[in-house]
């Protein structure tokens, strides 16, 4: 179980709906699935994703801990050791991404040939 003070605040909100890493990229990016920092909010794309910003963020921040940011997921990932917690706090709404937007996404700007651009 995933708790707070280890790279966990559940009072801060995530940073968007969408990755922002790729929606700050000229051009912008696409996503498969999406991950929250557990710590300061900022939502990145998963490891399958072509940017796999969320990793990123925890290498660049040395904010260990996130969780899924997709609809119906509540599990955290640490990246430390490469463990996944299926428990731990309640983080600041909303805990995932609009049911609206779809997977892959942003809608607009998923390649026709993405499945192909996953990382594997």
């Amino acid at each position: 179980m995933v708790t707070t003070g280890t790279g966990v605040d559940p009072s801060v909100p995530p940073s968007g709906t969408g990755c922002a890493s790729c929606d700050e990229a000229q051009p912008q990016g696409w996503w498969f699935h999406l991950r929250r920092c557990a710590q300061c909010g900022r939502v990145g794309c998963c490891d399958s994703s072509p940017g796999q910003h969320a990793s990123g963020h925890a290498e660049a921040s040395g904010h260990p801990v996130m969780r899924s940011f997709e609809p119906g997921e509540d599990w955290f990932y640490d990246v430390r050791d490469g463990s996944t917690a299926g428990a731990g706090p309640a983080l600041a709404p909303p805990e995932h991404r609009p049911a609206s937007q779809p997977a892959p996404g942003p809608a607009g700007r998923v390649p026709a040939d993405w499945v192909a651009r996953l990382n594997r």
